[in-house]
């Protein structure tokens, strides 16, 4: 067993008690069955402590999960329709391939406080860091939500909807919020997150 392992099962554990198997349709011994391929080859190395379990999008929508987060008893919302929601899709890239994969040193992306989306991307992109997904971002929100009041709100550049806008998440009247970015927008309050890498089951089996 390694620490990275030990990480990614508390962060199973908790959103098993999120409800997310029942968001999947499944019971919970199929939806932890799910996970273990990837654990089992966490088992075998040792990759860091500050990872970040994401379960892919074709497990469960991202629409979905906002509204299992939460800032003590201040559940997340959103005002954004679940069609809008789910029109965020990644660009430029793909993902690992799912059910779950991990997100190996995640940030709020405070340097790129203030920067547009478009200029951020390009910093973050030649700084050698990978941009966030939404459902990257849902999975801060949801395992590290003190991240959006002791850090700050952030955009999800790694996803982008086919009018150009990028999925933020930020805190709102002291809940987790899930809204979206234009390409020109920039907030002092609002970072770029961003990533070291992310693993899957097939990378980490090389």
């Amino acid at each position: 067993m390694s620490r990275t392992a030990d990480a990614v099962r508390a962060q199973l554990e908790k959103i098993v008690a999120l409800g997310y198997p029942d968001v999947a349709d499944m019971t919970v011994d199929s939806f932890v069955a799910l996970a273990q391929p990837l654990l089992a080859a966490l088992d075998e190395v040792e990759i860091a402590d500050d990872v970040l379990l994401v379960p892919t999008r074709e497990l469960i929508s991202p629409q979905s999960l906002i509204a299992r987060t939460s800032i003590g008893r201040n559940a997340g919302f959103s005002t954004m329709p679940p069609r809008d929601i789910a029109s965020f899709l990644p660009e430029g890239f793909m993902p690992p391939e799912g059910p779950f994969y991990i997100v190996i040193h995640p940030h709020t992306g405070s340097r790129y406080v203030n920067r547009e989306p478009d200029v951020a991307r390009k910093l973050i992109d030649s700084d050698g860091f990978q941009p966030l997904t939404l459902e990257e971002g849902l999975a801060i929100a949801t395992q590290r939500p003190e991240w959006l009041s002791s850090r700050n709100g952030f955009n999800l550049l790694g996803s982008r909807s086919s009018d150009g806008r990028v999925p933020s998440i930020w805190m709102s009247q002291g809940s987790p919020r899930l809204g979206s970015m234009w390409p020109t927008s920039k907030h002092t309050w609002i970072g770029n997150a961003y990533c070291l890498a992310r693993r899957g089951v097939s990378l980490l089996a090389q």
